[in-house]
């Protein structure tokens, strides 16, 4: 008697036929989706979030378009790799960040296009721009001035070499006057009636506008420089490191104040002194070392962009400044900085400019 097979283990041909043809759709379906991946658009994929977290997609698309799913994911990571990355702006768009370290509000611009400083150099108005500038003066010397020291300031200036920007402050509002002199008509004037030095300072000196100069001289009106030079001033700064320093005060001078900024004749310059009994509660610090006064003070570049960011926006005449300026260039009490020379010294002719009195005469 025969064994009856089970229907279950007998394929029909037409069944089998069926499995060939589906499973030979399925791959040249396969096929072309894999063909035609990389013409889909990212941005219009519902990815999550979470797998391009600061990436870009709208600008990868742009720019590799085209290219194959391997060549993408490279670009992607070349992107990572420097940094281009989108955040939301203000105004619920997509902002490209080229690099981050840029200066704030110029994220978005290609670093090579970024010019974050400036200088005071005066510019024509025609011709080409290279050929503007004769010479590059490396130094700047900054004078808050009124007409009445006109004579002064005239001497002064005479005692800086072509090397030094010029920049008058005046706090009286006169300027045209001054193009009585020759050297007035190169210099950068700036006219805000019965302000200060450092209410100038503040707003007119930014670090990033002073950047070219190696030095800022930052004096008051009322100086006698008969026995100043300016070129070898700088020569005795960089021979001796000072990052903030003075001229020496004329011991016969009006004005002297402190034992520290007095002239000495037996040394070239003086880092420290000895003040009257109970002025110093420190040896090392102010007003016995680590001190210079304000009136004819000079900051290095890098000096002066840590001064510039101490001195507060209601700062007035700056007194007690001079006790402060140490933080900007403390560093061991072998190196000290901060000094006064004593070879180039100067004259203090006149203690303060009377302001009340300045108002009623501008007021009149």
């Amino acid at each position: 008697m025969g064994v009856p097979l089970r229907s279950g283990n007998v394929r029909k041909p037409n069944e089998t036929m069926r499995l060939i043809i589906t499973t030979f759709a399925g791959v040249i379906f396969g096929f072309f989706i894999a063909v035609s991946f990389p013409t889909l658009s990212l941005t219009k994929m519902n990815l999550p979030s979470s797998l391009f977290p600061s990436i870009d997609l709208t600008y990868i698309e742009d720019k590799y378009s085209g290219l194959s799913t391997q060549a993408l994911f490279n670009a992607l990571n070349s992107l990572k790799a420097n940094k281009v990355i989108s955040v939301p702006s203000y105004k619920n768009n997509e902002t490209k960040i080229w690099i981050p370290t840029n200066p704030r509000g110029a994220e978005r611009l290609p670093p090579g296009i970024i010019t974050s400083e400036s200088d005071f150099y005066l510019r024509r108005l025609w011709g080409q721009p290279s050929e503007d500038l004769t010479i590059k003066p490396k130094y700047l010397v900054t004078f808050t001035v009124g007409y009445n020291q006109k004579n002064n300031i005239d001497a002064a200036v005479k005692k800086f070499s072509e090397n030094f920007t010029i920049v008058l402050f005046h706090y009286d509002g006169l300027t045209t006057e001054w193009d009585e002199f020759e050297w007035s008509k190169q210099a950068i004037h700036v006219s805000v009636p019965k302000q200060t030095k450092w209410w100038y300072a503040k707003r007119f000196l930014h670090p990033d506008i002073v950047a070219p100069y190696d030095y800022i001289f930052m004096w008051d009106e009322d100086l006698g420089v008969e026995h100043f030079d300016a070129e070898e001033y700088i020569k005795l700064v960089r021979r001796h490191g000072l990052e903030i320093s003075q001229p020496g005060l004329d011991a016969n001078s009006g004005g002297l104040t402190w034992a520290m900024t007095r002239k000495r004749d037996n040394t070239e310059v003086h880092k420290d002194t000895e003040e009257r009994p109970g002025w110093c509660t420190d040896p090392q610090l102010p007003p016995c070392a680590a001190f210079v006064e304000i009136m004819a003070t000079v900051f290095s570049r890098d000096a002066w962009r840590c001064v510039w960011h101490m001195i507060q926006n209601d700062l007035v005449h700056g007194w007690g400044l001079d006790f402060s300026l140490r933080k900007c260039v403390e560093v061991s009490n072998r190196l000290k900085p901060l000094a006064l020379l004593n070879s180039l010294p100067y004259i203090y002719s006149r203690p303060f400019v009377d302001f009340a009195t300045l108002s009623e005469a501008t007021a009149s």
